[in-house]
């Protein structure tokens, strides 16, 4: 069997295993409010969380284009299958981790960070697209924050307009709107994070010379979606505990605010083509619901937790995949 075709095999083979864990390790992201309130069942929430993030997959590809091409130029790319194959196993080794561990981590910030180390690893630093790898960054850092942001304003709204309403007739009118918000919320994560697998193996197909172009073929954007969908009905029942309790006692009031916020802001990101993490944006979301609610009630010792994992996520990514790449390379 020839060499490169094998490769690109292993490549759709890990880029669909980090699609479906990638499913698994952030469905907490999107139901972990609704389950807390008891808006959904589990068993409902995950369902539903798995059809919508299929139906958000198959509905936009910017994402993918700008994961193929603004990180580094796969046309140039030297050694790319090997690039790409090294930060995929770098990738799912640390959601893996952060998996085992209850913490969510950011499966976005894992594949970005990946892909540099390897790159780097590979042809040096000049290999980076700076302009777009910058402005990916730049994403990465600022929705968590918009997200926060804006959570605080929705849910300050929130207290003036039903501030004389039943407290009582309230929580179960918010808790079934919560199931419509829980659906908007899987939806805009699968217009989002699939499409990040989305674009590695485009990215492979074309450092070896199977298309090119950017455009992202119909197979490879049913698969990915279809992968997401699968790994979200398995559930990531460690990170729903944590994101649905840990971070605030979450009241239906709370997770409509958190669940619109955060949808908001990743479905924006995703009319921008830009890539964020879903699982920094939805936290980030609930933290300012929380302190728009009451600043004492927001455990904050899991929140610095989740913090220093998002920083720390980065650069030990991109190690491990320097790594990788290093140790396949004297192989293949």
């Amino acid at each position: 069997m020839d060499a490169i075709f094998l490769i690109t095999v292993l490549i759709v083979i890990f880029a669909l295993a980090f699609d479906f864990i990638n499913g698994f390790h952030d469905t907490a992201n999107a139901i972990a409010t609704s389950v807390s309130t008891k808006a959904l069942k589990p068993r409902h929430a995950i369902i539903l969380a798995a059809v919508m993030n299929f139906v958000g997959a198959m509905t936009f590809t910017g994402v993918a284009k700008t994961i193929t091409k603004d990180i580094v130029d796969p046309f140039t790319l030297e050694n790319g299958s090997i690039v790409i194959l090294s930060a995929l196993i770098a990738a799912i080794f640390w959601n893996l981790l952060t998996w085992y561990y209850g913490i969510p981590s950011s499966s976005s910030h894992a594949l970005i960070g990946s892909i540099a180390g390897a790159a780097i690893a590979a042809a040096g630093v000049s290999s980076l697209n700076y302009s777009g790898f910058i402005k990916i960054i730049q994403a990465l850092i600022f929705s968590p924050l918009i997200a926060f942001a804006a959570g605080f304003i929705v849910y300050s709204i929130f207290k003036v307009v039903f501030r004389n309403n039943n407290l009582t007739k309230t929580n179960r009118n918010f808790r079934t709107f919560q199931i419509f918000t829980a659906a908007l919320q899987s939806y805009t994560h699968g217009t989002n994070d699939a499409q990040k697998a989305m674009g590695i193996i485009t990215m492979a197909l074309i450092a070896n010379g199977y298309v090119t172009t950017t455009d992202i073929p119909f197979w490879v954007q049913f698969s990915c979606a279809l992968a997401m969908g699968l790994g979200t009905s398995v559930g990531g029942w460690k990170i729903i505990k944590t994101v649905g309790g840990k971070i605030m006692k979450i009241r239906p009031v709370n997770g409509v605010a958190a669940d619109l916020t955060g949808a908001m802001v990743i479905f924006t990101a995703t009319a921008l083509h830009m890539p964020v993490s879903t699982t920094h944006v939805i936290s980030s979301s609930i933290l300012g619901v929380g302190s728009a609610h009451r600043v004492k009630g927001v455990k904050w010792g899991t929140a610095q937790r989740m913090i220093i994992t998002w920083i720390i996520t980065l650069p030990i990514s991109a190690t491990v995949a320097g790594i990788t790449y290093l140790i396949l390379s004297s192989f293949l």
